[in-house]
């Protein structure tokens, strides 16, 4: 081998318990954050209208849906739900309470309503996944966004797509923002320009994210070292939903 070839190592470590650090794994070298080495998100903005069609505002006949299937009363999210849904009505799919949603009624459920809970497991650095991705955008609901901090959606998203939860004092205050929102069809609507000028990609076949390799193998550093695995795994960990 070239002796110039883009690899990834470990800083040695005295502890016997870190051996597995010097183990090269894929998650050293692909992972959902911005800052990998080769980072492959759950989804993408792209330019470019996407020409979907959904539902009118008014002929949407649910006001939000929240699709969950681990659900953990621990969980920041689930206890966010219990104070939200006492002041909205809120739909909820999904293995948690015994409503799974076929892959052909998914999109189609959630476009008829008015918002979608894309309320992330986790609220690590960067991690925004596909409830955003397909199940708000690509269903044309708007999403509320419970996740990584406000800063990170805006760099990922497009303009003006998205409410996040942050902004506001309580659920409380969230649902009567959604309330009066859901009431006014213009101020609704400008939460779903993009669709005009953007288009989602989504990420969902790993042969396709491996290929990425091939694409970005020429631009990796050729030398890079990992001072500290444990805390960069333990800050880019993988959730499921």
């Amino acid at each position: 081998k070239s002796s110039s070839a883009p690899f990834n190592t470990v800083a040695p470590s005295s502890r016997p318990s870190d051996v597995f650090q010097f183990i090269i794994t894929p998650h050293n070298l692909i992972n959902y954050t911005r800052d990998a080495d080769i980072s492959i998100p759950y989804g993408q903005t792209m330019l470019g209208g996407d020409n979907l069609s959904f539902p009118a505002a008014p002929n949407r006949s649910c006001f939000a849906s929240w699709v969950v299937s681990k659900y953990k009363p621990q969980q920041t999210r689930a206890a966010f739900y219990q104070r939200l849904k006492k002041h909205i009505p809120i739909e909820v799919y999904g293995r948690w309470n015994r409503k799974p949603l076929p892959d052909k009624k998914l999109l189609p459920t959630i476009s008829n309503c008015l918002f979608y809970l894309s309320f992330e497991n986790s609220e690590k650095k960067d991690y925004i996944s596909e409830k955003l991705w397909r199940n708000a955008f690509q269903a044309g609901a708007v999403p509320v966004v419970l996740g990584p901090n406000k800063a990170t959606y805006e760099a990922v998203t497009p303009p003006h797509s998205f409410i996040h939860v942050a902004d506001f004092n309580s659920p409380a205050d969230l649902a009567t923002y959604l309330k009066v929102l859901s009431a006014d069809r213009q101020a609704y609507e400008k939460y779903l320009e993009w669709h005009n000028t953007y288009r989602i990609k989504t990420y969902s076949d790993w042969r396709e994210r491996l290929c990425q390799i091939c694409v970005r193998y020429p631009s990796l550093p050729a030398r890079k070292v990992y001072h500290d695995l444990d805390s960069w795994l333990t800050r880019s960990l993988y959730f499921n939903i």
